[in-house]
């Protein structure tokens, strides 16, 4: 019996990815495979933990086989991640597999199955990992009213990002805003850099800062990598070393209640 669905993969982050390039880094995108389709998220440049924050929707894709066995035992989605070269073909970074959430169309889309969390997936390169991809997938029956009965897709619309469709309100995790200072204890570092979403980083030798959004989800946060690069003559870099702080929750400060301050003062 044939069914047909929409699959929604909602590919939000990855982190800790392979370094393909001489750099240190690498440019980055998702390939994700579906019975005999395929789709692609945007490449992001430089940089090993891409927060591509996009939907890829699979449309009238075609199932064969009893309904109850279609929702207790989806097919695998597969997921390939590739660095992007100017030159050449892609280069193969990693690969995971993941099954998604099934709606059947008689089904409500309500809690706890809907809508689905992000997860992390790990990324094998050949037997050794090679990060983690934060994302959601989830294949809806199209019933006999079509592709109108399906639950309707959660904005945020961005009218910025042309056709790229972000992950859906409820999915996306809640973001916060944070202040990331890096202080480094060396008399001899002659510059210092940060990539960052802010327009005018504070810089000098030694303490640098700037604002990020994060997730409040301290999970769901990525590492910070840092690489130290020799500059040479004729504005080249060269890599000398690298290192990630997987997890920052040592490292985060909360400012103290002034509220409550107050009342353990007063009462």
């Amino acid at each position: 019996e044939k069914q047909v669905f929409q699959l929604r993969a909602h590919m939000y982050q990855a982190r800790s990815l392979f370094a393909a390039d001489s750099s240190g880094l690498s440019d980055p995108f998702a390939r994700v495979f579906f019975i005999s389709q395929s789709q692609c998220t945007e490449v992001l440049n430089e940089t090993l933990c891409p927060t591509w924050d996009q939907l890829l929707v699979f449309d009238n894709v075609e199932l064969y086989g009893e309904a109850h066995e279609m929702r207790d035992d989806p097919p695998i989605i597969v997921i390939e991640i590739y660095d992007q070269d100017t030159v050449g073909k892609a280069d193969f970074m990693g690969r995971t597999f993941a099954k998604p959430v099934v709606k059947m169309s008689d089904e409500p889309y309500c809690p706890p199955r809907f809508p689905p969390q992000l997860e992390y997936y790990q990324i094998y390169r050949g037997n050794s990992t090679a990060g983690d991809l934060l994302a959601a997938f989830e294949l809806l029956q199209i019933g006999p009213g079509g592709k109108s009965d399906l639950p309707p897709i959660d904005g945020p619309t961005d009218v910025d990002r042309g056709p790229i469709l972000p992950v859906p309100l409820g999915i996306r995790p809640v973001l916060s805003k944070y202040r990331v200072e890096v202080i480094a204890l060396e008399h001899q570092i002659l510059t210092f850099s940060i990539t960052s979403h802010s327009p005018h980083p504070a810089l000098d030798n030694q303490h640098t800062f700037s604002s990020q959004d994060l997730p409040e989800n301290e999970l769901l946060h990525p590492p910070l990598n840092i690489r130290v690069v020799d500059c040479r003559a004729f504005g080249r870099y060269t890599l000398v070393g690298s290192h990630a702080v997987s997890s920052l929750r040592k490292f985060i400060y909360r400012p103290p209640d002034k509220k409550a301050q107050h009342w353990n003062m007063t009462g």
